[in-house]
């Protein structure tokens, strides 16, 4: 958490509200959540850049800046952007590991109560080096269901694992993969490469459809996520399988089994229906 429905919601927010806002100060208070920057160095490079546009890679949040670097933050667990009128409240500003000072006197804070995401600050070859070791985007229609077939049929991983590769799939976490997988029918234990073409359909629109719903939600809150606004995402009431484990199958009433063996993390899945 956050997966891609979560930080394309921040991305989407982040390009409305300061798209074209210049940076005038920077201050890190916590840097051991910067990559390939110093504190310094950070400060240096973008006290006096436009932001050209906010997008998302992936799990990560991007601003382009006007010099050609881009700031690069992947919130992991606990991490969220906020925007900080004068009105953040006290619980959210005291987490703030780093935040930017824009020229309207707004400030944009890279808050992160355990500190396990990161920010970074990568030119132009450098970040395309690294998108280029991620996979695929499961909203792209580039990713058919034939290309996720195709993907499949050469993993001998547990078909959930294979859904949370990220060098694979990007975006997916273990939320999404256990709703994909519920929808589309298929025990998240089997083998990648068991699941045929018909399958790998229902999969595909199981993936894109929980993605899709999720966003227009503005993602799932449990407890850290938070939008940049610090609102929180209403897709946790149409979660069908996920934190519901010992609960009705929504599908078929049979009760919903919980376990960590199939990756060591929670999976929720109804023994009955997903075969």
């Amino acid at each position: 958490m956050p997966e891609l429905p979560e930080t394309e919601t921040i991305a989407r927010d982040l390009d409305r509200a300061i798209a074209g806002r210049t940076i005038v100060a920077a201050t890190v208070t916590r840097p051991d959540v910067l990559r390939e920057v110093t504190a310094t160095q950070l400060v240096e490079s973008t006290v006096g850049t436009t932001i050209v546009r906010s997008w998302r890679r992936a799990k990560l949040v991007v601003l382009d800046l006007d010099s050609g670097d881009r700031i690069v933050v992947q919130p992991r667990f606990t991490g969220a952007l906020l925007l900080d009128a004068g009105e953040l409240p006290e619980t959210e500003r005291r987490f703030s590991t780093l935040h930017f000072t824009l020229d309207d006197g707004r400030l944009l804070h890279y808050r992160d109560i355990r500190r396990l995401g990161t920010v970074a600050l990568m030119g132009p070859a450098r970040f395309a080096e690294y998108s280029a070791t991620l996979g695929i985007e499961p909203l792209d229609p580039a990713l058919s269901a034939e290309r996720l077939s195709v993907l499949l049929r050469g993993s001998r991983q547990a078909v959930k694992k294979l859904l949370m590769d990220q060098h694979v799939v990007v975006g997916i976490g273990n939320i999404y993969a256990n709703e994909a997988l519920w929808r589309a029918g298929i025990d998240p234990s089997r083998d990648a490469r068991s699941l045929d073409a018909s399958e790998a359909r229902r999969l595909h629109e199981g993936i894109v459809s929980v993605l899709t719903e999720s966003i227009a939600a503005r993602g799932t809150s449990f407890r850290d996520y938070r939008d940049a606004s610090g609102g929180k995402g209403g897709f946790v009431e149409m979660l069908a399988v996920y934190g519901r484990g010992g609960l009705p199958c929504p599908r078929c009433g049979a009760r919903l089994v919980e376990t960590h063996a199939v990756d060591g993390r929670t999976t929720v899945f109804c023994a009955r229906c997903q075969e």
